[in-house]
């Protein structure tokens, strides 16, 4: 039994180079998801399109990350689980490229629903595979550090592609991002063990079994409202920013900025407590989002307190991720994988309900800021859905009868 610190210790270091590669995958693919807004009005241009017509190019993605999802992970069960990654970095290398070539705008959507069909497997799949390397008190640090690739996009490949795509031309962008896939996929090939392959009948029911868990409904539930209440803001951002707050147009490139490293620390620090107190950082994290979507409606009016707000944004609400998908996995521990993959077409619904609501709300004529009524809404319903799954487990918990000393 001394010996399991060290082993604990040996386990995690051999999986070190394993996440990285999930991570650079996660990169690739947050570069693309999140850089089509900075090039909307350029691709706009090109085909001449208004800008909320080019704005189904996001919408097309998430709802083709929510297809996508359990369907290639269904698919997957028949593969082994290093291969599957493979061609699913395949699948997003494909939809760059089409997208990087396209001579019309159809086409270009066409790509990006290509693209998207990779995101939600690769990440449930991923997660599976992260949480299996390493010790189980230390699987959402693991889930955590393949997220890490998706939170350094925001800080790192968006403002870059942006600038690229501002430069050079949006095509030369997608080509990029294309080129970080194949670096995915390779790095994948080398670095990822190989993983035994599930038996496929048994292994699909207990897949499918997963979803008559009513814990499992809450947490995907929590992961539509909490995680989407981030996007009811982010979303209109630059309107928000350019508008109320009285920043000019060059200074969102930096304000995202701000908001991909608050992603970046919730991240780490819902990683590093959602192995120790998952529940209770929940309550937190989304408690704080909450609070501080709603201070955004007031803080949004002035500069230095928007500077202060947008990055705690970030914080808070990634904070959420890691707690969330390791919920999942722990509620569904036997046959994880599509209940994971699922969770992630979760937060891209979550992601479009949100955008769509605070679009409704624009349009309604309450201003740029309310769409932060919306996201806190969101996010305190979430709070009161994870105090609801909380006591359903205490009531379900057996009842321990103490014996008389």
């Amino acid at each position: 039994m001394q010996s399991a610190p060290a082993t604990t210790a040996k386990t995690s270091r051999s999986s070190l180079p394993a996440l990285l590669a999930l991570a650079i995958g996660a990169f690739g693919i947050g570069t693309t998801e999140f850089v089509i807004t900075g090039l909307l009005p350029l691709i706009a241009t090109d085909f001449d399109v208004s800008v909320p017509t080019a704005g189904i190019l996001v919408t097309g993605y998430a709802l083709g990350v929510v297809v996508g999802a359990p369907l290639l992970t269904a698919v997957g069960t028949r593969i082994p689980r290093k291969r599957m990654l493979m061609l699913l970095m395949g699948v997003f290398v494909l939809g760059n490229l089409l997208s990087a070539v396209t001579p019309g705008f159809e086409l270009l959507l066409a790509g990006r629903v290509v693209t998207s069909l990779a995101h939600g497997a690769f990440f449930g799949i991923g997660a599976v595979i992260a949480a299996e390397l390493v010790a189980p008190d230390r699987k959402a640090g693991a889930i955590a550090t393949m997220f890490t690739g998706l939170t350094v996009a925001n800080v790192v490949g968006v403002p870059l592609g942006t600038l690229i795509g501002q430069q050079l031309g949006w095509r030369v962008t997608f080509a990029l991002v294309a080129a970080v896939g194949v670096a995915g996929v390779a790095a994948i090939a080398l670095l990822v063990p190989e993983l035994p392959r599930p038996r496929v009948a048994a292994r699909l029911r207990q897949e499918l079994s997963a979803f008559r868990n009513v814990q499992v409904g809450l947490a995907m539930a929590m992961t539509v409202l909490g995680f989407g209440g981030v996007f009811a803001a982010i979303t209109y951002i630059a309107p928000m920013m350019t508008g109320p707050a009285g920043f000019s147009d060059s200074s969102v490139t930096w304000l995202l900025v701000l908001f991909g490293l608050g992603m970046v620390i919730g991240n780490l620090v819902g990683g590093r407590f959602a192995d120790r107190a998952l529940m209770p950082l929940l309550y937190l994290s989304l408690g704080l989002l909450s609070l501080t979507l709603l201070a955004f409606t007031f803080t949004a009016h002035n500069q230095l307190a928007a500077i202060v707000t947008v990055p705690l944004l970030g914080a808070f609400g990634f904070a959420t991720v890691p707690p969330l998908q390791k919920r999942v996995l722990d509620q569904t521990a036997q046959a994880p994988t599509l209940a994971s993959a699922v969770n992630i077409g979760a937060f891209n619904l979550g992601n479009a309900l949100a955008a769509w609501l605070g679009g409704v709300v624009i349009t309604a004529g309450y201003g740029y800021t309310a769409p932060n009524l919306v996201g806190a809404a969101l996010t305190g319903s979430a709070l009161l859905l994870a105090v609801l799954s909380a006591a359903l487990e205490r009531r379900a918990a057996p009842v321990r009868v103490g014996v008389p000393a």
